[in-house]
């Protein structure tokens, strides 16, 4: 009788956990993708998928395609182009641009896309790749370099003057 009763326990446990489960991933489904790509966000937009519709905001990402950044002499908005090879995607953003923004270099912004087919950034973040060091790690590894590198020439050159007399 008693395992009979942890039986039913565990399967209602189990139970319980997998409906928590689907119920997360239910409420997650829209966002559980990181971003669209700009062919991603063509064919949605062309089918009228309302994941993209007025007023929601989703992310995009891409590579800022060369020579498409034009920066505002007014203030802070930049407009330019994402692409992933396939399709492009006119962004707009306002704001301060991540040290790491360039052409060519891949982005993700978050936003709305509007009527007239451009996406309006509300956020942007610059990807970086794998050699990425930032400044301070950068400078740090170049003083030991040229530290070490400077007591090397040091030894050398009192080993030549120490070794001199033997020749």
């Amino acid at each position: 009788m008693k395992k009979r009763q942890r039986l039913y326990f565990v399967l209602f446990v189990l139970c319980a956990l997998g409906g928590a489960v689907a119920l997360s991933l239910y409420a997650l489904r829209d966002n559980i993708s990181f971003f669209y790509s700009p062919r991603d966000v063509v064919a949605m937009k062309a089918a009228s998928d309302p994941r993209i519709g007025a007023g929601k905001s989703f992310r995009i990402g891409g590579l800022v395609e060369e020579g498409s950044v034009v920066k505002s002499t007014q203030d802070t908005k930049t407009n330019f182009t994402v692409t992933d090879g396939d399709a492009t995607l006119r962004v707009e953003y306002t704001g301060i641009l991540p040290d790491l923004f360039r052409e060519g270099q891949g982005v993700v912004a978050t936003g709305t896309l509007q009527e007239d087919g451009h996406f309006a950034a509300s956020e942007l973040l610059a990807k970086h790749d794998e050699n990425y060091m930032p400044p301070e790690v950068a400078k740090a590894l170049k003083q030991g370099h040229d530290d070490g590198k400077a007591r090397m020439m040091q030894k050398q050159g009192s080993s030549d003057t120490a070794g001199s007399d033997d020749y």
